[in-house]
């Protein structure tokens, strides 16, 4: 009965932690101590080292995040690249741009294309992730039928037209990964542990 009891508090504990977050308030001698804890994301999906925080979850986060992505403009391609200081592939910039705003996606179109929810061609929102080639390219949706991506080496960072022939006719689809619906889809995708 008394490890019963010890899980039933250890349960209550975690809740309250995760309703309130780590060192709210906690029981002492003195009453109540505030106690002081480094500050971590409330989010936290391990798969990919994924975080959204629940900014990321309001309408102007993609408008947001195109608006970082055209401040990249010509910064040129460099295969496995993923920063500013020494260039980009296209997975390396949808990369960049999202762990700007605090979402952590793999530096892989292919793994990315597995992220979030699908979005039909006619619904796309800017910030949407576009993907062309059997999934081997990505670009980040910026509205107008226009996408911002890094295509290929000798280029920059540069906005194309979705309509231009040879993304027209290899387009795969696309995901949107910054909705609470998308994020709770990926969160399900993880693994369950239990506590008991």
């Amino acid at each position: 009965m008394t490890s019963q009891i010890r899980l039933a508090v250890l349960f209550l504990a975690l809740a309250y932690s995760v309703a309130f977050g780590p060192g709210q308030a906690v029981g002492g001698r003195g009453g109540l101590a505030k106690v002081s804890w480094h500050k971590t994301p409330r989010f936290r999906l391990h798969r990919h080292h994924t975080q959204v925080p629940p900014a990321a979850w309001t309408e102007p986060f993609g408008a947001r995040a195109v608006q970082f992505a055209r401040r990249l403009v010509g910064v040129p391609y460099r295969w496995a690249g993923d920063s500013p200081k020494t260039g980009f592939d296209c997975s390396g910039f949808v990369r960049f741009v999202y762990a700007h705003f605090g979402l952590r996606i793999p530096h892989s179109s292919y793994a990315d294309f597995g992220l979030g929810v699908s979005v039909p061609r006619q619904s796309l929102r800017p910030g949407d992730l576009v993907f062309f080639d059997g999934v081997g390219h990505v670009g980040m949706y910026v509205g107008d039928g226009r996408f911002i991506h890094a295509p290929h080496s000798g280029s920059s960072v540069q906005v194309t037209s979705l309509n231009e022939p040879w993304y027209r006719a290899s387009y795969d689809g696309a995901r949107r990964l910054w909705t609470r619906f998308a994020f709770q889809r990926v969160r399900a995708r993880l693994p369950r542990f239990r506590l008991f």
